[in-house]
């Protein structure tokens, strides 16, 4: 059973050191949301089902259904992205995920019964087409109650992380991928999935940690950047309870490829500051050797394992001991 966790209130004002700080983060490991654009709204997905014993909500941008490229990257270029050749087949996917459910290789559906779901997928979107989002959609229908799934698809974004002002045009889906849409996607997706928040203020109290993927993760995280990140306000890193949100970057979103923006500029840290909210920033990598990975996009295809989608999945795995780097160093 996920723990409920009331909404908290206020921040404390002033800068903290990671490496001074004085007291450990009190983190609720068991109440987890997670977001994600594009390659990271896929990731996103799956470390849902993959941890929906401790994942409370989902949001997940310009993305498509749990298993839409079934572990074949031709498939995942043909059916899941900018095209649709044939319909997909949202009840043979989710065929899949009940057969790995049954097989205890992701955790019981059922659990998802409980928990928020936020979609978005832009009008002037033409890296991923919206049939690939309605599937989405439609998939969690399956699994989510109608109340307690949103579904914005009437705005006119282009292939970027939407927000008020930060970033490049929204109609245009160039690095950095984040786009001044006058829209706090941010926000928007945290409310949907935390419930009522206190709003932001100008002023950041916190501060962006850096963490070694390669260290805590080992061998899961061989297909991903030495350095990962963290947003940690400073009322968590002084020992106030706090939850966690885990934000996946999209295909060259990465931070070899964009530096900061998308840790520094999406917006989830103006949030996280006034909310007793850490946010997680894994980083991919790309990799132009086998395995492929020119875009550093996170791996919804296949190329680290045929068990990237489930609790087994290499990625999945690291990002999980990230999480436990995080709440208990």
């Amino acid at each position: 059973m996920k723990k409920a966790f009331p909404p908290v209130l206020g921040a404390a004002l002033a800068v903290f050191s990671y490496h001074s700080a004085a007291e450990p983060l009190q983190l609720d490991t068991r109440d987890i949301t997670v977001s994600g654009l594009s390659s990271g709204g896929y990731m996103a997905t799956q470390f849902h089902l993959a941890n929906s014993d401790k994942v409370s909500g989902a949001a997940m941008l310009a993305s498509g259904p749990y298993y839409c490229a079934q572990n074949d990257i031709a498939v995942a270029l043909g059916q899941c992205v900018d095209k649709v050749t044939t319909p997909l087949d949202i009840k043979a996917l989710s065929a899949q995920a009940n057969a790995w459910a049954k097989a205890g290789k992701i955790p019981p559906l059922e659990n998802l019964k409980d928990d928020k779901v936020w979609l978005l997928h832009g009008t002037a979107d033409t890296r991923v087409n919206s049939a690939v989002s309605d599937a989405l959609y439609q998939q969690y229908q399956q699994w989510v109650p109608a109340e307690q799934l949103t579904y914005v698809n009437n705005k006119p974004f282009a292939h970027v992380f939407p927000t008020l002002d930060a970033g490049k045009s929204c109609l245009d889906a160039a690095s950095p991928y984040i786009g001044k849409c006058e829209y706090d996607a941010a926000g928007a997706l945290l409310t949907a999935l935390l419930g009522e928040l206190n709003s932001p203020d100008d002023v950041l109290t916190g501060e962006v940690i850096t963490i070694d993927q390669q260290e805590i993760a080992g061998d899961n995280a061989s297909t991903l950047a030495d350095e990962g990140y963290a947003y940690i306000p400073e009322s968590c890193r002084n020992g106030e309870a706090c939850r966690i949100h885990i934000s996946f970057h999209g295909c060259n979103q990465y931070a070899e490829a964009v530096d900061m923006a998308y840790v520094e500029q999406a917006g989830l840290n103006r949030w996280a500051d006034d909310n007793h909210l850490v946010v997680l920033y894994p980083q991919t990598r790309k990799s132009l050797i086998m395995p492929m990975n020119p875009q550093g996009c996170w791996d919804w295809w296949g190329y680290t394992s045929d068990t990237y989608a489930t609790s087994e999945g290499p990625q999945i795995k690291a990002v999980n001991a990230f999480i436990e780097f995080l709440a208990t160093r």
